[in-house]
């Protein structure tokens, strides 16, 4: 051991032999971690050891966070009242804040695509806890496959003289539509992933966003090539030839083509199920009669459309969806997006019911505290839009044919297999509906489509001309 001369009595001069302190002495810091290697030459020094041999105990590092990600699930129910309410409830009791949603609705069955924020492990318990619900027939996470990715953006510009030229050299650099404008305002229409929509909102904001109404985001998985691609039985059967050659090797075929591994004995192809002791394969998933919007009839019920601007929050849907059902109101439409300012969200729905009870349910919603506004835009002349993605079964002879059809709708291809093609429409609900009646005879794999969203028009122009009634005197 090193002594080094201390004087005990500075005043005096004696010293005496002290042992020498520690070179260093680990002093832990917070948030800190030492470095072994730095630290072990002083730490065998001062234990008397060679540097070479010292072994310095170091605790292990903690367990590796899962961290939140961002989820895009699809539920496929079958529809009956409150549906929509216990699927938002499920995430509400978790403290969830759903981000999106989008529903395409049908007289005996639903899809809902909602995009939500969270760990893995927790997801998973929420996907559990949805698998539990009666009605609910399939869940996917599909945050975790290739997917094609879409929503839509209706937006309500300040516009003035001097720079609605900018504002149309913007429009048609992203592809967007004016489906409305004025002299102070105009509306567009974009459609896009989620990427595009952050790039328009950034560079068009400087002109200042009156209104915002947003869809939720939908989704279907990218098509695989080949004959290990789920819908691959599905489009041999309605097209034999397929099943002839793959990759130049041939392969059987067989008399009961298989969905997802289950055999279709019914004469026509479906993806899930309805109701578990019945054919399963009757009708296609979201069929073409899905949410039949009427006018007045002669008990004077028609359908509303309804605009609400509520907080970004979690639970707020569920108190939302709450008031319909308690009432026995029917939701025919439902798209949730965020709004133009930050921390609030916009609701479209469309609920059937006569200009009194309408009146009523409104009054209610008013009573909810995380609610600013409702509109009621039946009466009004306004802009309205739904997106629709479809995946058609389709071989190379027929490839053609749908393209063709897609171009007279003004229907974009966003996905090409072998086998099946993904087109992408936006539009009223009468042509989303049009083209997927063209489209069923060719046999549809898939249908993923959002709520109506809806702006009222600054121009004022007659719904008459637009929508086939008349406002009322």
């Amino acid at each position: 051991m090193v002594a080094v001369a201390v004087p005990l009595y500075p005043a005096v001069g004696k010293s005496r032999l002290l042992p020498a302190p520690p070179l260093t002495r680990a002093v832990p810091m917070r948030g800190f971690r030492p470095n072994s290697t730095r630290l072990a030459p002083f730490v065998a020094c001062s234990s008397g050891h060679d540097a070479t041999n010292a072994l310095v105990s170091i605790a292990p590092p903690p367990a590796a966070v899962s961290r939140s990600k961002r989820h895009t699930i699809s539920v496929f129910v079958g529809d009956e009242s409150g549906i929509i309410n216990r699927i938002a409830g499920v995430f509400a009791r978790r403290g969830y804040n759903i981000e999106s949603l989008a529903v395409g609705l049908n007289t005996d069955k639903a899809l809902f695509t909602i995009v939500v924020s969270g760990t893995d492990k927790v997801l998973q318990q929420v996907v559990e806890q949805l698998n539990k619900l009666v009605n609910v027939i399939k869940v996917d996470d599909l945050s975790r496959e290739p997917q094609v990715e879409r929503e839509l953006m209706l937006i309500k510009l300040n516009a003035e003289l001097s720079t609605k030229a900018e504002i149309m050299w913007l429009a048609d650099i992203f592809r967007a539509k004016v489906v409305d404008i004025s002299e102070h305002f105009v509306t567009i229409e974009v459609t896009g992933d989620p990427g595009k929509m952050a790039a328009v909102l950034r560079n068009i904001n400087k002109f200042g966003i009156k209104e915002l109404a947003r869809t939720g985001k939908i989704a279907l998985r990218r098509e695989k090539m080949g004959e290990t691609a789920p819908f691959w039985r599905f489009s041999a059967a309605s097209y034999p030839d397929l099943e002839q050659t793959t990759n130049g090797v041939a392969t059987q075929k067989h008399n009961k083509p298989t969905i997802n591994n289950k055999v279709h004995n019914g004469p026509s192809g479906d993806v899930y199920p309805v109701e578990s002791n019945d054919d399963i394969y009757v009708n296609q998933v979201l069929d073409a009669h899905w949410g039949v919007l009427y006018d007045e009839d002669a008990s004077g019920i028609r359908s509303h459309t309804l605009c609400m601007l509520v907080n970004d929050s979690p639970g707020v849907l569920n108190l939302v969806t709450g008031v319909i059902s308690r009432r026995g109101y029917n939701i025919q439409s439902l798209a949730v997006g965020p709004a133009e300012r930050e921390g609030l969200s916009r609701i479209t729905t469309v609920i059937p019911g006569t200009d009194e009870t309408i009146r009523k349910l409104v009054q209610h919603f008013y009573k909810l505290v995380d609610i600013h506004e409702v509109h009621d835009l039946t009466c009004l002349p306004f802009a309205e839009r739904e997106l629709m993605l479809i995946k058609v079964a389709v071989n190379a002879s027929a490839r053609r044919d749908i393209l063709d059809i897609a171009n007279i709708f003004r229907a974009k291809a966003v996905d090409v297999s072998d086998h099946t093609i993904t087109l992408e429409l936006t539009g009223d609900f009468s042509k989303l509906l049009a083209l997927q009646r063209l489209l069923e005879p060719y046999g549809i794999c898939e249908v993923a489509r959002t709520g109506r969203v809806a702006l009222m028009r600054e121009s004022g122009v007659d719904s008459q001309f637009l929508r086939g009634y008349s406002l009322p005197s």
